[in-house]
């Protein structure tokens, strides 16, 4: 690491609001990394359904009989696991109380609220499919954010979801960069003919509304999880192309891009060798942003059922699933991804505030 790379380090860790937005950010980065592992619902995609407890209150408690599957799941790997999570071994019953009569089991299964079934089941059974495993558990288990209304526990989505949140930011802001920093350098570069074509592009994408755009993009790719990624990244490059383009104008008559020329070095040598690299801070500004952005429309598109599909959990789609009960019984169910949304964009936003001061970016 160069001395000016550990200056702007120790400035941006002075900067109050860079510090809150890095310690948001690697939160997020180590709960998306571990959330299979945290989460109260490790299943894939913590899609437990469990219809008798929907559209439950935060700090809901409930009993639980675990009762074995006939049909075991496959044993899976710590990676496996860490990407996809594990699928439940047992059947969860929600129940009011339980006893035990000789070898069966008595449970009052819960229905609903104030209706109940009593059924039995042998204490015996399930233990030819995995004698390593009890037949049966009691379980008392309690959902921090509620429910939402299949019965699956929102605080595991939401841990979950933020995998979708992170990973649509990094590969716009990766795409973006791509595309916007090589269009926008070739057009500050060679000028002439080559910026009035990048130009023209760029004032053709800037015109369309960017849920057009992004809609128009995903009719030729379809709905999807890494073509979300994608629409949405073909459309944040603008504004990196634009910004590229002048700082490289600005730089391309400095004293040292002239005498890379007169050394004979070629075009491709100084342009990014000797120019972008001199030209990169507004870029980390503008990276921070789209970031930022992605994630907004992301969830947008999501909201809309054309972004992340069911059953993976995104914020955005949380939102559509749970928003009627906004004006119900139960709002959290709704606002617990919307200040999750609001949180991760804050953070995002601060750094780049705080890059810019720091990097003297001039607006």
């Amino acid at each position: 690491m160069t001395a000016a790379n550990r200056s702007i380090g120790s400035r941006l860790l002075r900067n109050k609001s860079a510090l809150f937005g890095l310690i948001v950010i690697g939160a997020a980065i180590v709960v998306a990394v571990t959330a299979y592992f945290i989460a109260p619902d490790p299943s894939p995609d913590a899609n437990r359904i469990i219809v008798e407890i929907g559209g439950r209150r935060p700090g809901f408690r409930q009993l639980f009989l675990l009762l074995k599957k006939e049909r075991q799941p496959a044993p899976v790997g710590f990676f496996s696991r860490l990407l996809n999570g594990r699928e439940d071994r047992y059947e969860y019953i929600p129940i009011d109380s339980y006893t035990t009569q000789r070898d069966s089991l008595i449970v009052l299964k819960f229905i609903d609220d104030g209706v109940e079934e009593r059924r039995s089941y042998s204490m015996a059974a399930g233990r030819e499919t995995d004698p390593s495993l009890p037949a049966w558990q009691i379980k008392t288990q309690t959902f921090w954010l509620g429910t939402d209304k299949y019965g699956r526990d929102i605080l595991s989505r939401l841990l979950i979801g933020v995998r979708v949140s992170l990973s649509v930011g990094l590969v716009t802001v990766l795409l973006s960069l791509s595309v916007g920093v090589l269009l926008g350098a070739l057009a500050g570069y060679f000028r002439g003919r080559v910026d009035e074509i990048i130009l023209w592009l760029v004032n053709v994408i800037w015109s369309i509304p960017t849920l057009l755009l992004v809609f128009a993009i995903m009719l030729l790719l379809g709905k999807g999880f890494w073509q979300v990624f994608i629409a949405i990244g073909l459309t944040l490059w603008v504004n990196v192309a634009r910004i590229v383009r002048g700082q490289v104008l600005a730089v391309r008559e400095r004293e040292y891009v002239e005498a890379a020329r007169a050394l004979g070095y070629s075009h491709r040598r100084i342009l990014f060798r000797h120019i972008l690299p001199n030209v990169m801070g507004p870029v980390w500004v503008v990276a921070a942003s789209n970031f930022a952005s992605a994630i907004v429309i992301e969830a947008g598109l999501s909201f809309l059922g054309v972004g992340v599909q069911p059953p993976q959990p995104s914020w955005g789609l949380m939102i559509k699933e749970n928003y009627n009960f906004i004006i119900t019984h139960n709002p959290m169910l709704a606002l617990a991804p919307g200040l999750a949304i609001m949180l991760l964009v804050l953070a995002f936003n601060l750094l780049g505030n705080a890059l810019r001061d720091v990097l003297n970016v001039k607006a």
